[in-house]
């Protein structure tokens, strides 16, 4: 590592600690030459596979795109941030882990419904309604019914995504508040 004080190439790690919960390692280091100090941070390099388009396009993997989608859905939804956080981390290890060069965009929208549906069923449906293009109510009323057959989530897969926030069910004034 090269000093960025005067350049010289002899740096000493005084220390390291992982932060950003393990994710990353911050390194304090010295300068052998001017003997100044510095802090740099290592991460993996994980690449994203690239998005293979309906009509054969290829574009980067662009989160920013899918938390978008996934935010409109969720929008006045009581979903916490940290639930939401965990949806999107867990649809981006999923697509890592297929060790993929190319993943269909159709595959993305797949696993944004999949976490739609396991953190709150009206942002399923959301997103389901625009991602599917439905085109009337009978449409909305057959994914709702197959949503409505569909065996309840495990405790144990809900808990690994994130508990839905019990702050904004507590912020919301009960009924008998309201009436006073």
């Amino acid at each position: 590592m090269h000093c960025p004080f005067c350049g010289a190439q002899d740096t000493k790690v005084t220390d390291s600690r992982l932060v950003a919960e393990g994710d990353q390692v911050r390194r304090r280091r010295q300068c052998a030459a001017c003997g100044e100090r510095f802090t740099t941070y290592e991460t993996a390099e994980l690449v994203m596979p690239r998005v293979v388009k309906a009509d054969g396009s290829r574009e980067s993997f662009d989160e920013q795109k899918m938390r978008a989608g996934m935010s409109l859905a969720l929008e006045k939804r009581p979903v916490s941030v940290e639930s939401f956080e965990a949806a999107v981390e867990r649809i981006r290890q999923r697509l890592r882990a297929r060790g993929d060069r190319e993943v269909e965009a159709r595959e993305i929208g797949e696993e944004v419904m999949e976490m739609l549906k396991r953190l709150d069923h009206v942002a399923y449906i959301r997103f389901a309604s625009v991602y599917r293009r439905f085109q009337d109510l009978d449409e909305f009323r057959a994914e709702i019914d197959r949503l409505a057959q569909e065996p309840k989530e495990t405790e144990r897969e809900d808990a690994a995504l994130g508990e839905r926030s019990s702050e904004a069910a507590r912020s919301r004034p009960s009924e008998s508040k309201r009436k006073s």
